[in-house]
């Protein structure tokens, strides 16, 4: 009969050894703070206890980034560990700093080896290099609870009696933790509270678990028939050519990667706390495998994952409660499997303190923050804005023309010259189709004027002369014919990302004939930039500035620029807080130098071309400082992922309060130590919270506002995250995806689950804006891009714009979702953006714009046009 030898302490051996070593723990005395506690509590509670601790602690330092380096250093230090506490106990016998290394009870009538096979130990530093790479690459194994039923059955089939628990009194509660269902429904719900649903994330950490189990069923010596070269060892045996191998693996993973993109930026502080903490949980968790078994390791490591999962970002309540909830039965799960040597086991409870803690402090802070709301609401930014705002509106619907001499009047007022040819027919187009607006067009007619100063033939020569360079990305449409068609040719490329049939689209409902020529800017990115001398002196130049900083190119010619004499409104008090005020003055370069480091077009941009010279291009959007002429993006009618459906969207009060987002990291070119200014990373990294700041809100005392600085940021209000990390160098795509949390993609539909969505910029205008506005959500919006909508779009009635900084964002979600007032204003403003759209973003809408500014094209290029002074 096969006899297997257990892994713990013989019992037998230790009820003959207790007196004995009584009496050398009494002769030792207080001599030293280790052997007192060893003195209070028995060493397999002392060690579990060290292993909890430590294990918690690691988990709580872990850093994706500094994963490999912090699991090198752990192996190097490990057998040092190891001899450290071998030799302390030479010296003086009496001493325990650290729990003794017990010995393996052999079963009479068996051998037991103590020599590792070579094969055993590279196939163990396989597995713990391969987890350790997993961990820098995806960052938690979700499914490391897991690992605790896979024991299990793996002890009870398929090696019984190798490592049984020995009995214990505990409750039936906690005896049904650990049968084979109990463990395997305690996993599943400690996968849930560590993870949403993410296939993706579950099949790549099947790895790194089964990765675990092997090296944890090697770390387990037996006796028996198993063959020579796949035999179980002890770790503290083999603590050398373990560490050894493990960290020359780690090494060589580590060497390449640093020869291929760099060697990852980390904190040295912070990799030697962290491995040094790893050797002492290795250390610590043998220990508590050798008086229990690997399976009460690992039990004591989901413990230590779900204790030190931060309740601050967890998305919901009840996900926080599901942690703590998981967390305590992974607490109870470790101790009920401790031997029966473990007197002091109940002592071990007090570790769900690292759960609960923080868990009631995060309830008690939300509480109070939600209780802190101002008492004077009509005096809040929020409140003062949307009033004025509505005022405007209104203010503006009323002064629209009602007759086309009224509309030609105010045509000539606002320019200074009459209007086109075929204006009066594009009157009573727009009239027919209830156009809300028929006299503010000024975006059309502002970036025509400067054109104006050359002649017709002029202009015409001058886009010759851009298309034929060989380092542009513009497309030449050319436009004729009853009804009109549209076809455009470039000199390297095919696709035109559906421009000329989105022309011909919108040109098919036009009813007069058009014959002229224009430039199509084929990027995301605009493209032209207007020199302020006269346009008779230089032909157009393009210059590649794709991965290259634009900031000064873009505003070298603000010092140049001639004042507006727009009147200003009197400011609004918004309590040191950069609540946009004047959408136009929020976007202009010119007036604000700090934009030079926030915002990826201007710092990094990923594919600029950049056309400088008097030249008409069309783009979909544009900064204050560029000059592109502006016309509706064609992913605003396109029939694909940026259509809204109504049936996919719901109700106001089904939906989550709180800020969705998820997306990628375009916007800029991602470099190392460059990347984490970005607009898109900055607003991931203060919605996820990953760096300590203070946020800013407002309180109210004694009648009197003012700006309050707090650490405090309530995640529950936030579900953002990047989806996909891409337009990046090899090191920074690493840096980016090491430091974010990201999610898997999520359906279209996924946004209107919540009440408040966000857009912002990618590497031009978002695609995704019209979509958000015609759902029931509210739209929160930061750009630096003009677009042909801004004079129809009005901030704080049809969206909550914000700001490059931030700063007021996370008192404007607050507001927006923590306070009556703020609900019921959020829900306004989700309506009326969802009616205006359907009212004034039709597709008609997008006709009678196009027209209007294929009309102002047709004067501009007409050959027999001379110059006009404006």
């Amino acid at each position: 009969m096969r006899q297997l030898l257990s892994y713990k302490s013989s019992p037998r051996a230790s009820e003959a050894e207790a007196p004995m070593l009584g009496d050398r723990r009494r002769g030792f005395g207080l001599q030293s703070l280790a052997s007192t506690t060893q003195h209070l509590v028995d060493p397999v509670t002392w060690s579990a206890g060290a292993a909890l601790l430590f294990g918690a602690l690691s988990y709580h330092l872990s850093s994706r980034s500094s994963e490999l380096t912090s699991e090198l250093l752990c192996w190097v230090l490990l057998p040092v560990v190891f001899r450290i506490a071998r030799r302390h106990r030479n010296v003086d016998e009496h001493a325990q700093a650290l729990p003794l290394v017990n010995e393996l009870t052999v079963e009479p009538g068996t051998t037991a080896t103590r020599e590792p096979s070579s094969i055993s130990l590279w196939i163990v530093a396989i597995c713990i290099a391969a987890c350790s790479v997993f961990r820098a690459e995806r960052g938690l194994i979700i499914l490391l609870p897991a690992l605790v039923p896979l024991l299990t059955m793996g002890q009870r089939y398929m090696r019984p009696g190798l490592y049984p628990p020995a009995p214990s009194r505990m409750s039936p509660f906690l005896l049904s933790a650990v049968s084979l269902i109990g463990v395997i429904l305690i996993a599943a719900l400690a996968i849930a509270a560590l993870s949403a649903y993410d296939p993706l994330g579950y099949l790549l950490s099947v790895v790194p678990v089964v990765a675990l189990y092997v090296a944890f069923t090697l770390l387990t010596p037996h006796a028996g028939n198993t063959a020579q070269w796949l035999r179980g060892f002890d770790l503290a045996a083999a603590a050398w050519p373990l560490s050894f191998r493990v960290a020359l693996i780690v090494a060589v993973v580590l060497g390449r990667e640093s020869y291929a993109i760099g060697f990852p930026r980390t904190n040295a502080i912070q990799t030697l706390t962290l491995g040094s903490t790893k050797a002492f949980t290795w250390y610590f968790l043998s220990q508590l495998a050798r008086n229990s078994s690997w399976l009460t390791a690992s039990a004591a490591s989901t413990f230590c994952v779900l204790a030190t999962r931060n309740p601050f970002a967890q998305k919901t309540d009840a996900r926080a409660l599901m942690i703590v909830v998981a967390s305590l039965i992974s607490l109870g799960q470790t101790l009920y499997l401790l031997p029966k040597q473990a007197k002091s086991r109940a002592a071990l409870w007090a570790f769900a303190l690292i759960p609960l803690l923080p868990y009631f402090v995060d309830l008690a802070t939300i509480r109070v923050a939600q209780s802190s709301a101002l008492v004077h609401i009509d005096k809040h930014p929020v409140e003062v804005l949307i009033r004025e705002a509505n005022a405007d509106f209104d203010l503006l619907l009323r002064n629209q023309s009602k007759t086309f001499p009224a509309a030609y009047a105010e045509y000539q007022r606002r320019n200074g010259f009459d209007p086109p040819h075929g204006f009066e027919e594009w009157y009573k187009f727009a009239q027919s189709y209830q156009s809300p607006l028929i006299d503010d067009f000024d975006i059309i007619s502002n970036g025509i004027a400067p054109f104006l100063a050359m002649t017709g033939k002029e202009v015409l020569e001058r886009m010759t002369q851009v298309y034929d360079q060989p380092d542009h990305e513009l497309w030449s449409c050319v436009m004729s014919g009853q009804p009109v068609t549209t076809e455009c040719s470039h000199h390297g490329r095919e696709n035109d990302r559906n421009n000329a049939d989105f022309f011909k689209r919108i040109t098919g409902r036009i009813p007069s004939p058009l014959n002229l020529r224009f430039l199509l800017n084929h990027l995301d990115e605009p493209t032209l930039l207007i020199p302020p001398q006269s346009p008779q002196t230089d032909k157009p130049t393009i210059t590649n500035m794709g991965g290259r900083r634009a900031w000064e190119v873009l505003t070298k010619y603000c010092s140049s620029r001639k004042g507006t004499s727009a009147d200003r409104k009197a400011p609004i008090e918004t309590y040191g807080l950069p609540f946009v005020t004047d959408r136009n003055t929020e976007v202009d370069l010119c007036e604000h130098a700090e934009y030079s480091e926030m915002h990826g077009f201007l710092s990094m941009p990923e594919s600029l071309r950049l056309t400088e010279g008097w030249v008409p291009v069309l783009s979909t959007g544009a900064p204050s400082t560029m000059g592109d002429l502006l016309y509706p993006s064609s992913a605003y009618v396109e029939e694909d992922r940026f259509r809204y459906h109504e049936e996919q969207d719901m109700d106001w009060d089904k939906k989550e309060n709180n800020l969705y987002w998820a997306g990628s990291t375009t916007g800029g070119h991602g470099r190392s130590a460059q990347w984490p200014s970005l607009h898109r990373q900055r607003f991931v990294e203060l919605a996820q919270n990953l760096k300590p700041r203070l946020f800013s809100y407002l309180r109210e005392r004694d009648g009197i506002i003012s700006r309050v600085a707090s650490s405090f940021l309530n995640g529950r209000l936030y579900d953002v995250a990047f989806a996909n990390v891409l337009q990046c160098d090899a090191k920074a795509c690493r840096e980016q995806r090491q430091y974010f949390g990201t999610k898997p993609w999520a359906e279209g539909d996924r946004q209107f689950r919540s009440r408040l969505v966000f857009d912002t910029d990618g590497n031009g205008i978002s695609g995704r804006y019209y979509k958000l506005l015609a759902s029931k959500s509210a739209v929160l919006r930061q750009t630096l891009f003009r677009e042909w909508h801004d004079e129809r779009l009005v901030p704080w009635v049809h969206y909550v714009p914000v700001s490059q900084s931030m700063e007021e964002l996370p008192e404007l979600v607050f507001y927006l979702t923590s306070t009556a007032s703020g609900q019921k204003r959020a829900k306004e403003i989700a309506e009326q953006g969802q009616r205006w759209y359907f009212q004034a973003l039709r597709e008609i809408d997008v006709v009678i714009y196009v027209y209007r500014l294929l009309l102002e094209l047709a004067r501009l290029q007409d050959p027999d046009r001379p110059a006009i002074e404006i």
